[in-house]
C-alpha cells in the first residue's frame, strides 16, 4: 500500500473553499444513496452516518446530517482496517467492521469502508455506518440489558474483507448475515451500504480528474488544519480554568440501589482544551457501558454543539486532549464488557455533562439537560403471514430538550444522541409489523419547570395484534437519574414502560429490561421525558405560564405547584384563562419560604404519602426530591440522598 504526499504549499482560497465543500457533498451523496437503497426501516429512519477519510484514516469530512453518536468513531474504525490489512489494501476492496473494542459504537452499527485510489496510489477511504436492526445475540434486536459480556449481544465483526479487487466474497457475506434474524434485510443493507461508498469514490475521482491528485490530497490535509486552527483560536479566547460536573446512570444491577457517577472534568489552558473522565465509576453489570470510541464520541459531539459552524473532521479531534483512565470503567469498559446500551447509558450523560460545563463558560448559549435516548424493541413471529417470518418492531421516540438561557427548550425533538434521526412513521411500522400504535401525543407537565421551561416529552402506546413467540426489550435509563435542570431549574419526569396499564394485569417494567414475554392483545405505553428547566420557575413570566396552559404544555394544577401561578379558567373552549395576580404573589411568596424545607422532609414519610395517593410523582420529584421505585412506591434511600444533593447543586443554590 502506498500513500500520496501532500503539497508543501497552501491552496489558493477559492480552490480550498470549493474542495472543502466538495468533500461535504461527496459524503452527503453517500447519505442520499443509502436512503434510496437500504432495506432496513431503521436505516431508512436515518440511523446511519458517512465519512470521507484520508489515506491515514483521519476524518476529512463527515456529512451535514450525520447522527452525533457516530461522530468521533469513524476514523477509529478506518484506522483499524489499515492496521489489520497493512499493504494488502487494493482498488475494488470493501471492508466491514462493527467491533466496539476497535473504536466502534455497538455491534448493531456496521461500517463498510472502501479504499479510494488515484493513479494506483491510495488517497482516501469512504465509509458508511448503519444500524442493523438485528445482529443476533440472545434477544431480538440484539439489545439484552442483562448481558455483561459481548458474547450475548450478537455478532462481533473484526475488520473483514467483503470485496477483493472488485470480486464479491459471497461466502463471507453469507456468514455474517446468517447470524442475524433477518438475513435478507441484512444482505440488502450490506449491498446498499457498500454501494454508497462507491458513490463517494466516483465523486472523488471526478475531483481528481478536475483538480489533480496532489491538489485534492493537499486539500484533505488543509481542511483538517483549518478546523483545528479555528477551534484553537476560539478556545484561546476563553478564560483558562477547570470545571467539573457529574451525571449518573440509574443503578448497577450487581450493587445495592444508588446512582452510578460519570464524572467529567474540562480544562482550558491557552488554546488547549482537555477532558478527563477517569473519575467515573467502574463498569456496570449490564450493557450500559461505553467503549473508548463512544466515550470519545460523546466528548466530541458535546463540544461540537458549542462550535456549530465548524466543519466536522479530525482537526477538531486534534484540538482536544482526552483522558478516559484505565479500562474497566463505565466510560472505558474494554473487552469483553457488554457495551450495546452505551447509547442510553453513559453516552448522552457525557454529552449533557459537557453541555453543563460549556454553559458556565458561554452562559449566553447555556442549556439544561435533555431527555434520554430510548429504544423499545419487540421481536417475534409475524402471524399475519402464513410463513410466520421474524419481525422486529424497533422504535425510538422524540422528547424534550433542556431550557436555554434565553428561551424554552424544544418539544418533541430527536435526542442529542442523533438530531438527524427521524421519528419512524406509525403507518410504516404497522405495515411491517403486527403492532398498532394507539397513542402518540405530547405529555402535559413533562417539561422541567424553569424561568425557561424544558421542552415537553411524548407518550407513545401500542397494541400487539397477530404475533407468536414474541418478547419485548427496553433500553433507556433516567427512571431515577432524572433529566435535570440548571441555574435553579427543576427536573422532568421518569422514563419507563407500562404493560397493560389500567387492567388487572398492569405491570411497570421499568426503564431497562429484556426478554419479557408478550402476546397478541397486550398493550404497552411509555413516555419520553421532557428537558430540564433553566432558571428559577418562580421567575417565569405568568403570561408565559398561561400560554403553556393554552398549549397543553402545563396543567392549571402544576402551574400553581411548580410556578406559583394561579390561573382561573374563564372559558377553556376558547382558551380564555386569566392570572389571579394577588393570589399568584401570595403563592410565590409562600413557596419561596417553604421549598428549601420540603427538601429536608423525611423521605420515608413522603414515600408513604405517595403510596397512599396523597402525593403524585411530580410532587416527589420537584418538591421533595424523593425517588422511589415507580412501580411499587418503595423508597430508594441512597438514590434519594444523591438526587437531593443534585437538586441542591443545580437548583437550590440559585434560588433567591
Amino acid at each position: 500500500m502506498s500513500t500520496s504526499s501532500t503539497l508543501d504549499r497552501t491552496l489558493d482560497p477559492v480552490t480550498f473553499e470549493v474542495l472543502k465543500n466538495a468533500f461535504v457533498t461527496s459524503v452527503d451523496l453517500m447519505s442520499e444513496q443509502i436512503l434510496r437503497t437500504c432495506y432496513s426501516f431503521v436505516i431508512y429512519s436515518r440511523d446511519f452516518s458517512s465519512a470521507l477519510c484520508d489515506a491515514r484514516g483521519n476524518t476529512v469530512m463527515q456529512g451535514s446530517q450525520d447522527i452525533a453518536v457516530h461522530v468521533g468513531t469513524l476514523h477509529f474504525q478506518c484506522k483499524a482496517v489499515i492496521e489489520e490489512f497493512g499493504d494488502d489494501i487494493n482498488p475494488g476492496d470493501v471492508f466491514a467492521i462493527n467491533d466496539p473494542y476497535r473504536g466502534g459504537t455497538h455491534l448493531n452499527d456496521v461500517s463498510f469502508i472502501r479504499p479510494i485510489f488515484a493513479d494506483d496510489t491510495l488517497i482516501a477511504f469512504a465509509q458508511n455506518k448503519g444500524h442493523w436492526a438485528d445482529v443476533g445475540g440472545s434477544v431480538p434486536g440484539s439489545f439484552d440489558v442483562t448481558a455483561t459480556e459481548h458474547f450475548a449481544e450478537g455478532l462481533r465483526i473484526t475488520p473483514v474483507r467483503l470485496w477483493h479487487e472488485g470480486r464479491f466474497l459471497a461466502d463471507v457475506a453469507k456468514l455474517l448475515v446468517a447470524n442475524t434474524r433477518s438475513p435478507e434485510i441484512s444482505m440488502g443493507d450490506l449491498h446498499a451500504q457498500a454501494e454508497a461508498t462507491g458513490v463517494c469514490e466516483r465523486e472523488l475521482h471526478r475531483l481528481v480528474d478536475k483538480y489533480g491528485r496532489d491538489t485534492v490530497t493537499a486539500a484533505m490535509q488543509q481542511v483538517q488544519d483549518y478546523v483545528e486552527r479555528i477551534v484553537r483560536q476560539r478556545v484561546a479566547a476563553l478564560p483558562d480554568g477547570t470545571w467539573t460536573t457529574e451525571d449518573f446512570l440509574d443503578s448497577d444491577p450487581a450493587k445495592p440501589e444508588g446512582l452510578v457517577p460519570i464524572r467529567v472534568t474540562m480544562s482550558i489552558e491557552g488554546d488547549q482544551l482537555s477532558y478527563d473522565l477517569s473519575g467515573s465509576a467502574p463498569a456496570v453489570a449490564s450493557f450500559l457501558n461505553c467503549g473508548y470510541g463512544t466515550a470519545f464520541s460523546g466528548i466530541v459531539a458535546g463540544t461540537k454543539t458549542f462550535f456549530p459552524d465548524v466543519p466536522l473532521n479530525s482537526g477538531l479531534y486534534n484540538a482536544i486532549t482526552t483522558e478516559l483512565g484505565p479500562e474497566g470503567t463505565v466510560v472505558n469498559a474494554g473487552w469483553p464488557h457488554a457495551v450495546t446500551g452505551f447509547c442510553s447509558g453513559p453516552y448522552e450523560k457525557i454529552m449533557n455533562a459537557i453541555f453543563e460545563l460549556w454553559s458556565k463558560i458561554v452562559p449566553e448559549r447555556a442549556i439544561a439537560c435533555s431527555f434520554n435516548l430510548e429504544y423499545l424493541l419487540i421481536g417475534g413471529r409475524d402471524a399475519r403471514d402464513p410463513q410466520n417470518p421474524f419481525f422486529m418492531w424497533y422504535d425510538w421516540m422524540a422528547g424534550g430538550w433542556g431550557g436555554r438561557s434565553s428561551k424554552d427548550g424544544s418539544t418533541a425533538t430527536a435526542p442529542v444522541f442523533g438530531v438527524g434521526l427521524a421519528v419512524q412513521p406509525c403507518e410504516g411500522q404497522e405495515r411491517l409489523t403486527p403492532v398498532l400504535t394507539s397513542e402518540h401525543s405530547i405529555i402535559t407537565d413533562s417539561g422541567g419547570p424553569g424561568t425557561h421551561r424544558g421542552g415537553c416529552g411524548l407518550s407513545k402506546g401500542g397494541v400487539l395484534t397477530d404475533c407468536d413467540n414474541t418478547v419485548m426489550s427496553y433500553c433507556c435509563d433516567r427512571a431515577r437519574s432524572l433529566t435535570w435542570g440548571i441555574e435553579g431549574g427543576l427536573p422532568s419526569i421518569p422514563h419507563g414502560v407500562w404493560l397493560n396499564r389500567g387492567t388487572p394485569d398492569e405491570q411497570f417494567l421499568g426503564s431497562v429490561f429484556s426478554n419479557v414475554t408478550v402476546q397478541s392483545g397486550d398493550s404497552f405505553e411509555r413516555p419520553s421525558a421532557g428537558g430540564g428547566g433553566y432558571g428559577d420557575p418562580l421567575e417565569r413570566d405568568p403570561a408565559d405560564v398561561v400560554e403553556d396552559v393554552i398549549d397543553g404544555y402545563v396543567s392549571i394544577e402544576r402551574a400553581a405547584l411548580d410556578y406559583g401561578v394561579v390561573i382561573d379558567a374563564i372559558d377553556p373552549e376558547i382558551d380564555h384563562y386569566v392570572v389571579d395576580d394577588s393570589k399568584t404573589r401570595q403563592l410565590r411568596t409562600s413557596i419561596r419560604k417553604s421549598r428549601r424545607g420540603w427538601l429536608t422532609t423525611d423521605p420515608a414519610e413522603i414515600a408513604e404519602r405517595y403510596r397512599n395517593g396523597e402525593l403524585d410523582m411530580l410532587d416527589l420529584i420537584r418538591r421533595y426530591g424523593v425517588i422511589v421505585d415507580w412501580g411499587t412506591g418503595e423508597l430508594l434511600p441512597t438514590t434519594t440522598t444523591q438526587f437531593r444533593e443534585l437538586l441542591q447543586n443545580r437548583a437550590v443554590q440559585h434560588w433567591n
